[in-house]
């Protein structure tokens, strides 16, 4: 394959095709289920479906045939599937997958810049979604492509792109059975939802932590009192919440104290990790936006390293029963509640780390409050298995032809359910996950952007190791 032509072409179609179709795509308020209910009343996501899918559709590409599929009650789901191109037809299957549901707005947008509008600043494209990961299904297939333009090969792709992932991809074990015979057999998988590093090299993630996320609710009374009048007779909310919180993590530290939440961090992982703080040196921590003398939570970047992807935390992200600060009297609340997101060691159970969570939170109530911890959601995590010479040669080719220099193997701290789903359907597939969420792009918060560069570079990976697999 000629990979001089594959980076001119990916650049092209990048810049004349693909960054447009992100701008529209932007603009699309398409938020996941968790976050707007209404979201079928609303059509942003049956927009954000018929944008991708009216692309994807007019690609020149042999034998590309695609569809929207429905489930009732669930999100809609494109698939696509392309036969074997220069490669023996034996039913092998490259399964390349992204999702096109976003997070919410988040507050903190800077100057100039909010989550549905577009805006280029030399090769960062902002906007809520572009890099989480709206950019997968175009990169997917102008990646198939280049490989039948210029002389590749690939075996059978089928390309799934889903719209519940941020809700933690409850439709997507439906849509799998569902569509169990169209899949067929999976020996590679290629996921451009992960994150990378640096923008320097190709990054390949090696492991993914679970999640629960739920609301922890303490009620005390009925209705709210003067806080002269009742306290030191009605126990504070928030007290009891701090009380309960001790009972998870430890304050001083952040280590998370339910050890079903943990796992054996496998030596291979810990030699990774020495060798991604080695590769970004200080970035382990810089990357991040501390405010004032805010430092990392050790000195050792190997350890922040395994702190990200390894190891389980708690955070803390949103709150109710408490008044705005203006508007805040002096009265004691009837209740507190607090929204939290425990990620899991990637080898963790989820429904039982969730199940222990809520036991711990609602046994032995302090005061005899009423507490109630309701798990909206959990994944379990996945890391991956061993990898194949093959790929780890067609990963450090494509990583070192495009980008000029050898691939890179990190955790990510993050969740993609259906990498679980995957590894369990598939034990004996091969993984490439990877994607475009380097330093400060911010996907869930605020000025999230796409490194356009890095997107093109990617592409063209994709389309080397496709061919690589066709070949091995």
């Amino acid at each position: 394959m000629d990979l001089r032509a594959v980076a001119d072409f990916t650049n092209q179609i990048w810049e004349d095709e693909i960054v447009p179709q992100l701008c529209d795509y932007i603009a699309i308020p398409n938020k996941s289920p968790l976050f707007d209910k209404n979201w079928a009343e609303h059509g942003y996501m049956e927009q954000a479906t018929q944008l991708i899918y009216s692309w994807c559709a007019q690609r020149k590409i042999a034998g590309l045939t695609l569809e929207i599929v429905r489930l009732e009650g669930r999100t809609p789901l494109i698939f696509m599937e392309i036969p074997a191109f220069g490669a023996e037809a034996d039913g092998d299957t490259v399964l390349l997958y992204g999702h096109l549901d976003k997070q919410p707005e988040m507050v903190g947008w800077r100057e100039g810049l909010d989550p549905w509008t577009p805006v280029r600043e030399g090769d960062k494209l902002y906007g809520r979604g572009g890099a989480d990961d709206g950019y997968a299904a175009f990169a997917s297939l102008t990646a198939i492509e280049a490989v039948q333009k210029f002389g590749g090969s690939h075996k059978r792709c089928v390309v799934i792109i889903e719209a519940c992932e941020e809700s933690g991809s409850v439709d997507l074990p439906f849509y799998i059975d569902h569509l169990n015979d169209k899949i067929g057999e999976v020996s590679l998988v290629v996921c451009l939802d992960s994150g990378a590093g640096d923008y320097d090299r190709l990054w390949s993630t090696t492991s993914l932590r679970g999640m629960c996320a739920g609301d922890l609710r303490v009620d005390v009374i009925r209705e709210g009192v003067h806080s002269g009048d009742a306290s030191g007779i009605v126990p504070s909310s928030m007290r009891i919440i701090r009380q309960l919180l001790d009972r998870v993590e430890d304050a001083g530290t952040g280590e998370v104290l339910i050890k079903e939440l943990h796992a054996e961090i496998p030596e291979q992982r810990r030699q990774q990790a020495a060798q991604v703080a080695d590769v970004l040196g200080d970035e382990v921590f810089a990357a991040y936006p501390f405010v004032g003398d805010t430092q990392a939570m050790s000195k050792d970047r190997t350890e922040l390293v395994l702190n990200r992807t390894w190891r389980p935390t708690v955070s803390y992200t949103g709150a109710g029963g408490f008044a705005a600060l203006e508007d805040a009297g002096n009265v004691l609340r009837p209740f507190s509640a607090l929204k939290l997101s425990f990620r899991l060691a990637p080898t963790a159970d989820g429904k039982v780390a969730s199940a222990k969570i809520k036991e711990v939170f609602e046994s032995d109530p302090p005061y005899g409050a009423t507490i109630d911890f309701n798990a909206e959601k959990s994944a379990n995590g996945w890391n991956a298995p061993e990898l194949a010479d093959w790929l780890e040669s067609a990963v450090d080719v494509a990583s070192t032809e495009f980008f000029g220099n050898k691939a890179a193997y990190m955790g990510e701290g993050g969740s993609i359910p259906f990498m679980g789903m995957l590894g369990d359907k598939f034990p004996a597939a091969q993984f490439l996950i990877t994607g475009v969420l380097g330093p400060s792009s911010n996907a869930h918060g605020p000025n999230e952007f796409l490194h356009i560069e890095m997107g093109k570079k990617l592409t063209s990976c994709v389309a080397s190791v496709v061919d690589s697999h066709a070949k091995r």
